[in-house]
């Protein structure tokens, strides 16, 4: 495609015919404001904060949609674009509640942003009729404040374009507009699958994830409890941004260090449960395609995936492996195995999850995880990483001057193949790893890295030879690309035999309870990279990359669990599935 030359700002800059004026912008290094505007879901010039001067235009125009074209002269900063841009956030705030100082976004709110960017010292400017909702708190995972809703249209656009869900919407019209379910309908009472990725793309305090940082420092606070905690393999990609680091800073040691000065009995790795869902899960695989089980056999670690499974495709369910996710499984073994090593009743022990996932709420109340007993969930607390951090900064850590600490054993040795879960296609080449050295017998010669099913495009596709087997699998996160695979499994097309369904798009390092990320950073940064980035380096750098050679996993089959797949691990690490349909 050809190029246009155009000036800005009176420079010249050269940017791709059909470029808008916002893209050819940021090529001459000249930021623009956006609020509504997201990367090829959500450009409709909706919340005019973009706007420009275009010579030869009568009216302002929208940078984000606006095409350039060849001697085209724009003005990004002149004194008609600079009132407008504030008289707009004034309106804004006309209809906002503005009580910052309490509020969970305040310094890392984009509208907060702006009006401090742009001078907007008269909040009140333009006082009259406020719209007043009331707090949905419906869903298990989080809670919808319209009273902050800016209505740029953001989280529906990620409802809708990333996970082709498309529960939430528009309702009624002029003034009198706001975001939420059909007919009004409570979050909770949809087919909402908990994901969380509407909040990660809200820009304002309108939604967060339902807080559990209270009981779990009463939890913490209480002598009678002894409380565990584990930590996700994305959390350590992610948490560092929330305390100044680069994306993509490993932030594990650090990190370990900061939840034992929280006050934590057990500082445990997820990575352990994540080696514990691989054998068990390569087993399942094996023994499904061994011997004519169902077949494609996809992944069941990503609780907002399963949730979108059981809603929209339940006919699907018994394609679903039957491990229970990475972190369900750790905390069942925590409160029987670890909990008899210890000599503590599980009823005294809590088990906090810090997950990069708000769906992960909800997974620690289903049915069928609660293998120490029928009153004793596996997970009592899950928190995301958003909520650890704000824990660590509560406390009074100086988290940047942390020392680097290891995690505790038996908990704490992990393979590489458990860090890379946090990276869509982890699970997958994590899985062949296992399942390639089951196959042949040969540890040594077995492939480590499977780079065809690596990256964040949608869907990965791949054929591998093992031995004599020749084994198809398939990689989708976000559950757009999810719902294109399952269309092909129900109709019985599916030329795959294992699949790895992640729900956020990117897999977990992008989950709904990482730091946010403002609406710049995701538009010209390829963020969810850089955070995978950071694992496969503590992939490389691992003595051990496949789970199977995890000793800790080999230890607590020889002492406890018996074989892969044994009567006790079903009991303690499998789960089971509800066809959901389309309400709840």
């Amino acid at each position: 495609m050809a190029d246009v030359t155009l000036k800005i700002n009176g420079m010249e800059v050269t940017a791709p015919a059909g470029s808008t004026i916002l893209e050819a912008a940021r090529l001459a290094n000249i930021k623009i404001p956006t609020l509504c505007y997201l990367k090829e879901i959500n450009e409709i010039g909706a919340c005019r904060i973009c706007v420009v001067e275009v010579k030869g235009a009568r009216a302002l125009v929208t940078a984000c949609v606006y095409p350039v074209s060849q001697g085209m002269e724009v003005l990004t900063n002149s004194p008609r674009v600079l009132n407008a841009r504030k008289e707009t956030l004034k309106l804004l705030l006309s209809d906002h509640n503005k009580e910052c100082l309490s509020c969970i976004r305040s310094g890392n709110c984009e509208l907060q942003t702006l009006c401090q960017e742009y001078g907007v010292d008269d909040a009140h400017a333009y006082e009259g009729a406020m719209n007043e909702f009331e707090l949905d708190e419906s869903a298990p995972h989080m809670i919808r404040d319209n009273n902050k809703c800016i209505l740029c249209r953001r989280c529906v656009a990620a409802c809708e374009h990333f996970q082709s869900v498309g529960v939430i919407g528009a309702n009624n019209r002029g003034f009198k507009t706001s975001i939420g379910s059909a007919y009004d309908m409570p979050l909770g009472d949809t087919s909402c699958v908990d994901c969380g990725q509407c909040i990660a793309v809200c820009p304002t305090g309108a939604l967060y994830e339902k807080d559990a940082t209270e009981p779990v420092f009463a939890a913490l606070a209480d002598p009678e409890k002894t409380v565990f905690v584990q930590t996700a393999p994305a959390v350590r990609a992610a948490l560092g941004e929330a305390f100044g680091y680069p994306i993509g800073t490993g932030v594990e040691g650090k990190m370990a260090a900061a939840l034992r000065r929280l006050g934590f009995d057990g500082v445990y790795d997820t990575n352990f449960g994540a080696d514990l869902t691989i054998v068990e899960e390569a087993h399942e695989f094996l023994e499904r395609f061994t011997k004519g089980g169902k077949l494609p056999m996809i992944t069941s670690c990503s609780p907002g995936w399963v949730k979108f499974c059981e809603h929209y495709f339940p006919e699907c369910t018994e394609n679903l492996s039957t491990c229970k996710s990475p972190h369900q499984m750790q905390g069942a073994i925590m409160k029987t195995y670890l909990a008899e090593k210890k000599g503590l009743d599980p009823k005294n022990i809590v088990t906090v999850s810090v997950m990069p996932c708000t769906a992960k709420k909800f997974e620690a109340t289903r049915d069928d995880q609660n293998g120490a007993g029928p009153d004793i969930p596996d997970v009592d607390y899950v928190i995301t990483t958003r909520e650890l951090a704000r824990m660590i900064k509560r406390a009074g850590i100086e988290f940047t001057e942390l020392p680097d600490e290891k995690f505790d054993d038996p908990m704490g040795e992990y393979s590489g193949g458990a860090v890379i879960f946090g990276a869509t296609g982890g699970v997958m080449e994590a899985a062949l790893r296992t399942a390639a050295y089951w196959i042949t017998g040969d540890d040594v010669n077995t492939p480590v890295e499977f780079s065809e099913i690596r990256g964040t495009k949608g869907i990965k596709e791949a054929t591998y030879k093992v031995g004599d087997v020749t084994v198809r699998v398939a990689v989708a996160s976000g559950l757009a690309n999810a719902r294109e695979i399952l269309d092909k499994v129900k109709a019985g097309t599916a030329p795959y035999d294992f699949i790895e369904i992640m729900a956020c798009p990117g897999g977990c390092v992008n989950g709904g309870g990482q730091p946010q990320v403002s609406a710049e950073v995701r538009n010209f940064t390829n963020y969810r990279e850089k955070r995978a980035s950071a694992l496969y380096s503590y992939d490389e750098k691992s003595v051990i990359r496949k789970s199977h050679q995890n000793q800790s996993i080999k230890a607590l089959y020889d002492e406890y669990l018996g074989e892969y797949g044994s009567e006790k691990a079903h009991h303690l690490l499998h789960t089971s599935y509800v066809k959901r349909g389309l309400y709840v």
